[in-house]
């Protein structure tokens, strides 16, 4: 997930569509949820369940981890290198831009049963590398686009100077920043649930923008900012996500409640949880340019996004590209995501198009993107790749 405007407020039948339809949503599922909780007390008795047991659960986190073996090949005060490579073959190294929305970056790593690191390699991209952004300090807390850039180029650099470029949600459109700033470092382009077209479809989190910041006026957000001493702090952003999505939160809960006896329940329930709920915080300045220049300006298709002085042009991307969207994405949709060929200058029969049947997160580690997408998307990426190619 991008780093995103959060915490909208409570919605009514004056907020828009979107974001109403998902609070009525949230709505029915407690009630649905309440029924079976209901159905299944008269089945069990008094004693069908252990709340204490379900609280300690739901409570008990512990920090998430990444299940491919590495190693971690340099640390910056902005993230790190994971270098996930099994052999020198020569193949174009493969650089992953993970998400950064106040969550751990090990999501692209997520089981060793949900791995796109483990898809990349089992693909035969063999040479594979992940960033690992990390949490915002004090120290870096006024960080910018270009230190985020510099970041990446150094990255490209360790690879071998030229790669192929995966990006995922914010790592997305950081990626697609980089190789229109960079197009002779990057061999191919793959974006998945990335937002290009920020105000493309009708995704709730635009919605809540317009509604938090009218006329453009972001102050709401820089009282955000400054309420976290500079950050944003990560437990607003899971905050946000929750009330944006607030059906998923409370399914999960009772879910757990009625499989507490079932220890493969459990177990997914605390690996998911143990992800979601460990929060990191986002450099503030950083934050706050990705909330003006793209989700309110728009500015990567307008043409107005400059970095250090050069303008970021989209025409400048002329490389194979591969563009990943999930058809119930409620954080990017589609539209957002497929706008990069329109504005890029790569052939058209050079652009594959994917859409999962899932949600965001599912583009990332579910396993039906894993299974059936994934793999064609590396496929395409490895022709690509070969030495001679």
């Amino acid at each position: 997930m991008s780093a995103v405007p959060q915490c909208p407020p409570v919605p009514s039948p004056g907020i828009g569509t979107g974001l109403f339809d998902s609070w009525l949503d949230g709505y029915t599922t407690a009630v649905n949820g309440f029924g079976r909780c209901f159905t299944t007390a008269l089945r069990r008795g008094p004693a069908a369940f252990d709340f204490p047991r379900w609280i300690a659960t739901a409570t008990r986190r512990t920090p998430p981890s990444w299940s491919t073996p590495h190693e971690i090949v340099f640390e910056a005060p902005l993230g790190r290198l994971r270098d996930f490579s099994v052999s020198r073959e020569r193949v174009v190294p493969t650089l992953v831009l993970p998400p950064q929305a106040g969550h751990d970056s090990c999501i692209v790593d997520y089981s060793p049963e949900q791995s796109q690191m483990g898809a990349i390699l089992a693909s035969g991209l063999e040479r594979a590398f992940s960033l690992d952004w990390m949490g915002a300090t004090r120290k870096t807390k006024d960080a910018s686009i270009e230190d985020y850039m510099d970041l990446v180029d150094r990255a490209v650099e360790h690879c071998g100077g030229r790669v192929n470029l995966i990006g995922d949600c914010q790592g997305g459109w950081l990626a697609t920043t980089y190789a229109a700033l960079h197009p002779d470092r990057i061999n191919t382009l793959t974006i998945a649930g990335a937002p290009i077209d920020f105000h493309a479809g009708e995704p709730v989190i635009h919605e809540v923008l317009r509604r938090v910041a009218p006329d453009g006026d972001l102050r709401f957000y820089e009282a955000l900012v400054a309420m976290g001493g500079g950050v944003l702090e990560g437990r607003h952003m899971l905050a946000g996500f929750i009330m944006i999505q607030p059906g998923a939160e409370i399914a999960r809960q009772i879910d757990l409640l009625l499989n507490l006896d079932d220890p493969a329940h459990v177990a997914r329930y605390r690996e998911f949880e143990d992800w979601f709920k460990h929060t990191q915080d986002v450099p503030g300045a950083f934050y706050l340019w990705i909330v003006r220049h793209l989700f309110r300006d728009n500015a990567l298709i307008s043409r107005s996004l400059e970095v250090r002085g050069q303008k970021v042009d989209l025409a400048r991307i002329d490389m194979p590209l591969n563009l990943m969207a999930g058809a119930t994405d409620h954080i990017t949709p589609p539209d957002q995501v497929f706008a990069l060929a329109t504005h890029a200058a790569t052939p058209p029969e050079q652009v594959i198009r994917h859409v999962s049947t899932g949600g965001h997160l599912g583009l990332f580690m579910g396993r039906e993107a894993l299974r059936e997408h994934w793999p064609r998307v590396l496929t395409d990426v490895f022709q690509h790749s070969r030495a001679g190619s």
